[in-house]
């Protein structure tokens, strides 16, 4: 199969990683020649790194390197198969983008976008084969995180969804079909890990450094939602929930932090500007020292943050349900596969029981008076 990637920043050059992996011969393509350059010799010396540790043969990393071919112009493109677009996240760019491909490419070629939160709909709509894009949405680093969305939009080809999947699947990945709604499965369910978080400080109920600890060690989780947010990029989190909040009409529950535009607009992006919520510009840093705190026994304050978070994470995951986003076992497998959740949300719920899950939210509302805390009308029932 002849893949074609555009795009060569991180997630671009995962994607081709992954790609030539399987066995494709992949077309790379990128508006800018030296991204292309640094990102082909960075995968250089991560296959090296790779086969040092015999993770992969030597044969290997030399044929997944060959399988991977860089274009100069877009040109370079036209006898793809599937093209899958990586680039910055932005609709008008996006499209313009799609629409300058539809000139080169054969009319049996899929489009496939990695869009993190834009609606394939509306990608879509403007071209003159909508019903051959979908949305392919790979997780950050794209080599190593299982999970890919598959997203049709309502003009797309009824068969397509199920041919990616197949895909997907043979290039080692879990995909979950999702509808096409703003954050598909994994942005929209997560939403509340970091939302809530922020508002849990910027109310001075607890430090980031508190609701790390509490996350971690009450819930299992890899990574606190602050330390996370420092890891994916605070700007990028921040457009992410714009996105949401904008594209489902201003719905309380998506409201983005006002924390957080504020550390946006002063550069304190996380691990890429050296400090964020922790501070990484030397060693023994804020972060890692918070991880003291792990190994004390569990506090009435961090019982408070985890059944709060937990309940808002998993009112959401229910909500989902209820309008069938997904099927269940995706709802599950996309929120561990694609964030490392240690458990799906609704196991997690079974597992509070329901009833406590409601209670906590209707004593939200009931001090706050914020339709954030709204629950889902499903939720009464489970």
């Amino acid at each position: 199969m002849n893949v074609g990637i555009i795009g060569s920043g991180t997630m671009g050059i995962g994607i081709a990683q992954v790609a030539a992996t399987a066995g494709c011969h992949v077309s790379l393509y990128d508006a800018n020649d030296i991204q292309t350059e640094k990102s082909l010799s960075d995968l250089r010396k991560t296959l090296a790194k790779l086969s040092a540790k015999g993770k992969i043969s030597a044969e290997k990393a030399d044929e997944v390197l060959n399988q991977i071919k860089p274009c100069t112009e877009i040109s370079g493109l036209r006898n793809s198969d599937l093209m899958i677009e990586a680039i910055i996240e932005n609709k008008e760019i996006k499209t313009k983008v799609f629409a300058e491909l539809e000139n080169l490419i054969s009319q049996e070629c899929i489009i496939g976008t990695n869009t993190s939160s834009i609606s394939i709909t509306s990608l879509s709509s403007e071209l003159k084969n909508p019903e051959r894009v979908i949305g392919i949405h790979f997780f950050n680093p794209a080599p190593l995180m299982p999970l890919v969305e598959v997203i049709p939009g309502l003009l797309t080809a009824e068969q397509l969804p199920q041919k990616v999947y197949d895909l997907m699947k043979s290039w080692g990945k879990t995909p979950v079909i999702s509808k096409d709604i703003p954050g598909f499965i994994v942005n929209r369910i997560a939403r509340p890990f970091y939302g809530e978080a922020l508002r849990i400080v910027e109310e001075n109920i607890a430090t980031p450094e508190q609701v790390d600890v509490a996350m971690r060690t009450l819930g299992g989780f890899r990574m606190g939602p602050f330390e996370l947010m420092d890891l994916i990029g605070i700007d990028v989190n921040f457009s992410v929930t714009q996105t949401v909040y904008k594209d489902y009409f201003y719905d309380p529950k998506y409201k983005p932090s006002l924390l957080q535009q504020r550390m946006a607009e002063a550069k304190l992006l996380g691990r890429k500007t050296g400090k964020g919520f922790y501070d990484y510009s030397e060693p023994g840093n804020t972060k890692d020292k918070a991880r003291i705190g792990d190994k004390q026994p569990p506090n009435d304050l961090q019982r408070l943050i985890f059944m709060r978070i937990m309940s808002m994470l998993i009112n959401e995951a229910v909500e989902a349900k209820r309008l069938k986003i997904a099927t269940d076992e995706d709802l599950e497998l996309a929120m561990q596969k694609g964030v490392n959740y240690p458990k799906g949300l609704l196991a997690w719920g079974k597992e509070f029981g329901y009833e406590t899950i409601s209670s906590t939210l209707q004593n939200l509302f009931d001090e706050y008076q914020d339709e954030r805390y709204r629950q889902s009308p499903l939720l009464r029932k489970l």
